[in-house]
């Protein structure tokens, strides 16, 4: 929009630092706001969409005993919306940002996933970036790999292959960067050479956990290191339940890979369903606590999905189809049903003759010793004198098929 005076929810162009295509006082007041405002704050979020940012960062920093100004709120709470808003400095944030070569990006920049205007009165106030390519692009085709922290090696294999299986398949893996699940996602999609986005529940400049400061370094290169809260600031528990639902939002569908009934990453999941998005889960043993929060996702309106396939057939376009599913090829698989019924008639011991055959089979004595002899050029049957039996291969198999009796 060049620096025009419009609300960021109706600019277009993309935001880079103090970009001049969406109005610096707009975008200043909202990187402003991402101090005073935590994250999934609808009351906050329904004042800025109805007075602006400019309009509601004046209000939160004029004297106004009674808060007639901001409606919804009481006394004690807008002591501390106006504490935070005396005391934010958004010139210092930005500048901390471009520093750690990063960006913060507002709704209605070019950069800016609009699925995210989804979470309504709960959409963040904006987005600190740090990584090189674009994140409304990225999201487009993006699927949430999210799990046990505490997971089990089961439980990290199928997340590293779930992430490196959607990397080679042009999907971009999105999670959290916390132990256990989410990190082997991310390391997946790493391995790949694909691309992958971490949300974080802190400052983009934060590496937490401390564990994870060189995965988080290399996603900031190779990928995106995405967040609500501005540079330097830390997590708490609550920031990481409502980071969930960016997580939930930002991606077309989220895949839970192990999860207690009580595990953060089923916030993450039902946050999906609400917002309509595909919502799928691994299976794990049925004895395994850490499965149990899946195996009631997929008794719901979950998903069950096993590999990268399933999960790009599921929320990729018209066409993405998983192969079709089917146990080995044999050797009886590939007879015709005259030649199936003469070798099924056979017994498993002993031995019959041509029209004992054919009354089995319920055809003529003429084709059964017709079929006969090709089961038998085929290693299936062997000739004693008039009468015919199993090869002792194809016995082995006969039983096989019918459960070893």
């Amino acid at each position: 929009m060049g620096g025009g005076t419009g609300d960021p929810d109706t600019a277009d162009g993309r935001s880079r630092g103090l970009g001049k295509r969406l109005d610096d006082a707009e975008r200043i007041a909202r990187a402003a706001l991402t101090r005073v405002m935590e994250p999934g704050d609808e009351r906050g979020g329904r004042w800025l969409a109805e007075f602006g940012a400019r309009e509601l960062l004046a209000r939160l920093t004029t004297p106004d005993t009674d808060g007639a100004g901001l409606p919804g709120a009481g006394p004690r709470r807008l002591v501390g919306y106006r504490t935070r808003a005396a005391a934010a400095d958004p010139h210092r944030d930005l500048a901390a940002i471009a520093a750690a070569g990063g960006r913060f990006i507002c709704p209605g920049d070019g950069e800016w996933p609009t699925q995210l205007d989804d979470l309504g009165a709960a959409r963040p106030v904006g987005l600190w970036v740090r990584g090189r390519s674009d994140l409304r692009k990225w999201a487009l085709r993006s699927v949430a790999v999210v799990g046990a922290r505490a997971c089990t090696p089961y439980g990290a294999h199928m997340a590293a292959t779930l992430g490196s299986g959607l990397a080679e398949r042009g999907w971009v893996v999105v999670s959290g960067a916390a132990f256990g699940v989410d990190g082997a996602a991310h390391r997946g999609a790493l391995a790949a050479d694909g691309a992958t986005v971490a949300v974080l529940a802190c400052g983009v400049d934060v590496a937490y956990p401390r564990g994870h400061a060189e995965l988080i370094g290399r996603i900031a290169e190779q990928g995106l290191v995405i967040g609500e809260l501005p540079p330097g600031d830390h997590p708490t528990p609550s920031r990481f339940v409502l980071r969930n639902r960016v997580i939930a939002a930002l991606t077309r569908g989220t895949v839970v890979v192990e999860a207690e009934y009580r595990s953060g990453s089923l916030v993450t999941a039902r946050a999906a369903l609400r917002l309509g998005r595909y919502t799928m889960g691994v299976p794990g043993p049925a004895t395994s606590g850490l499965s149990a929060g899946v195996h009631e996702l997929l008794r719901g309106e979950g998903v069950l999905v096993t590999d990268a396939d399933e999960v790009a057939e599921l929320v990729g376009e018209i066409g993405e189809l998983a192969p079709a599913r089917r146990g080995p090829v044999l050797p009886r698989d590939l007879l015709d049903p005259l030649s199936k019924r003469v070798l099924e008639a056979l017994p498993a011991r002993g031995a019959v003759d041509g029209a004992h055959l054919a009354r089995g089979a319920g055809t003529t004595t003429d084709d059964a010793l017709g079929r006969l002899y090709e089961l038998h050029a085929l290693g299936f049957v062997e000739r004693l004198g008039d009468c015919w039996r199993l090869t002792r291969q194809a016995n082995r198999g006969a039983k096989a098929r019918r459960g070893g009796s």
